[in-house]
């Protein structure tokens, strides 16, 4: 197959309503999902720069989550928000202990 006749057919989700609670859990793991991006990078050498520069190694987000630009906060929340509605849909419970 052609990477150009690609088209992504995700699992329909927007019948599915999140919880306040299951909002503030999305929160916790978008931020923990910068933290082992930032991890993963950093460990690979990558520094902070002003500047995203794949051959200088530097990206302007290693930087803390709170610290981030609301445009990449929402990147990662969409991302945690999107995982736990597809769990809710296929029918697993979250709840805490």
């Amino acid at each position: 197959m052609n990477q150009n006749d690609y088209v992504p057919h995700p699992i329909d989700t927007s019948d599915v309503e999140l919880t306040e609670e299951i909002c503030e859990l999305a929160e916790m793991l978008a931020r923990n999902t910068h933290e082992v991006w930032a991890q993963g990078r950093m460990a690979q050498g990558w520094v902070y720069g002003e500047e995203t520069d794949p051959v200088a190694g530097t990206h302007r987000c290693l930087i803390p989550y709170e610290d981030l630009p609301e445009s990449e906060k929402e990147y990662d929340r969409r991302t945690s928000q999107e995982t736990l509605r597809l769990l809710l849909k296929l029918g697993f419970e979250i709840k805490r202990k």
